[in-house]
């Protein structure tokens, strides 16, 4: 798995919770599929919502271009496509 996402400077002083929690989830969803990820993340942020961690737009916005730095074209089109997902079905 790359981490390098960790090291992304528009993560600097985020909460530490949510970078555990961002980690956890990076960990749990490793292999899954494009499928299988919208599910999973739509779970995960259910329960992130109902634990009390809550995300600022600038916060979400930061972590997507971390996980797509030096990710494929075609990977990060794929983010796009699950988070574009995700915001229709809220």
């Amino acid at each position: 798995m790359n981490e390098d996402w960790k090291d992304n400077p528009a993560l600097r002083g985020m909460d530490q919770n949510k970078l555990e929690m961002l980690q956890a989830l990076a960990q749990q969803g490793q292999g899954k599929s494009p499928a299988e990820m919208l599910p999973f993340l739509m779970n995960a942020a259910a329960q992130g919502r109902s634990s009390g961690l809550h995300f600022s737009q600038p916060e979400i916005s930061a972590v997507l271009e971390a996980l797509k730095a030096g990710k494929s074209p075609e990977e990060a089109a794929k983010l796009d496509r699950i988070v574009s997902l995700m915001k229709m079905i809220r």
